[in-house]
C-alpha cells in the first residue's frame, strides 16, 4: 500500500508490505509454517514449544493446528490480552512467566514435555520463512533502492537482508529499532553481540527480544544498518497508519515508518519498501499517541 500524503511529506515513493494482513496478523506465520511443516514425523508427534510475547506464539499455534500437533507457548505475564486470546484461539496451551524468565521457563517445559523447540528467530528455517515477505515485496515493486524492517530478535531483518542480497543488486537494508531496546544497533556498531537492555520500557512489545546469533552473523556480514527511533516517533507512526492509511498497525509494526521519517533527507527522491510487521494490538498505546 502507498500514501500520497506520506510521499509528499518525504519527497519519496514509499511502498508498504502489509504483514498486518497476514495470517495471525503478523509476518511470523511465515517462519513458523516453514519450520513446522519441515519437521520430521518423530519431531512433530511430540509437539512444538516456544517463547513469545505474542505474534510468534500465535503463528506457532496456527502452524501446529495445520499439522494437527500439540503446541505450548511460554508468554510474559504482561503480554497484551489480545495476543494471549489469539494464541489460545489457535489451540495452544499458554504458560505465563516474567519477561526475564521466558527462555528458562521454555527450556524447563520443553524438557518436561519432550516437545520440539521452534525458536522465534534463532533458527535458519524461521529466518528463511520470514525472508519471503521481502521476496514478495521485491516481486511486486521493482527497482526498490531501500528496504526497511523492524528488528527485535532479527528473524525478519536477517531474512529481508538475505532476500535483498540474493537479487544481486545494491539495495540498502535498514533495521528499525526503538532507542529503549537498542542492542541490535550497539551490536552491529561494535561488531560484537551485545546484551539486551534489562527491563526496557517501550510500546513496541514485539521488539523486546535481544538480537539472535544467526541474525547477528547475517546482518554483520551484509553491513545492514540500524536506525533507532524514539517512543514519540513510534507512536506518531502508528497513529499515522491508523488515521491516514486506515491501517491497524501495532507500534512494533510502525517502527519502519518511524525510521524512514528519522532519516528523511537520506530517502528523499528514493523508492523505499517498508515492511509493516504486524497489526495485533489492544490499542493501549492510542491514548498516549493522541496526547502527542
Amino acid at each position: 500500500m502507498t500514501s500520497a500524503t506520506l510521499d509528499r511529506e518525504l519527497g519519496a515513493q514509499i511502498f508498504f508490505k502489509c504483514e498486518n494482513f497476514q495470517k495471525v496478523g503478523a509476518f511470523k506465520a511465515r517462519g513458523a509454517l516453514n519450520t513446522v511443516l519441515s519437521l520430521s514425523e518423530d519431531e512433530a508427534v511430540r509437539g512444538v514449544i516456544s517463547h513469545s510475547s505474542g505474534n510468534h506464539a500465535a503463528a506457532l499455534a496456527y502452524a501446529a493446528g495445520i499439522r494437527a500437533i500439540p503446541c505450548t507457548v511460554v508468554m510474559p505475564d504482561d503480554a497484551p490480552a489480545v495476543k494471549v486470546t489469539a494464541v489460545r484461539g489457535y489451540g495452544a496451551e499458554v504458560v505465563f512467566c516474567r519477561q526475564s524468565e521466558r527462555e528458562a521457563v521454555c527450556d524447563r517445559e520443553m524438557q518436561a514435555r519432550g516437545a520440539t523447540l521452534v525458536h522465534p528467530f534463532d533458527d535458519p528455517r524461521v529466518v528463511a520463512g520470514q525472508g519471503t515477505a521481502a521476496l514478495e515485496l521485491f516481486e511486486d515493486v521493482p527497482d526498490l533502492e531501500t528496504v526497511v524492517a523492524p528488528v527485535g530478535g532479527g528473524g525478519l531483518l536477517s531474512g529481508t537482508t538475505l532476500a535483498a542480497t540474493s537479487l544481486g543488486t545494491a539495495i540498502r537494508v535498514i533495521g528499525a529499532e526503538p532507542e529503549a531496546v537498542d542492542d541490535a544497533f550497539r551490536s552491529l556498531k561494535a561488531r560484537v553481540l551485545q546484551p539486551q537492555v534489562p527491563n526496557p520500557t517501550t510500546w513496541a512489545d514485539g521488539l523486546l527480544t535481544g538480537l539472535g546469533e544467526i541474525a547477528f552473523g547475517i546482518l554483520t556480514e551484509a553491513g545492514t544498518e540500524i536506525v533507532t527511533i524514539t517512543e514519540q516517533a513510534l507512536l506518531a507512526a502508528a497513529l499515522f497508519h491508523l488515521q491516514q492509511m486506515k491501517l491497524v498497525v501495532e507500534p512494533s509494526g510502525a517502527a519502519g515508518l518511524a525510521a524512514i521519517r528519522a532519516i528523511a533527507e537520506e530517502v528523499k527522491g528514493r523508492r523505499v519498501g517498508v515492511i509493516i510487521s504486524g497489526g495485533n494490538t489492544d490499542f493501549g498505546w492510542l491514548e498516549a499517541a493522541l496526547a502527542g
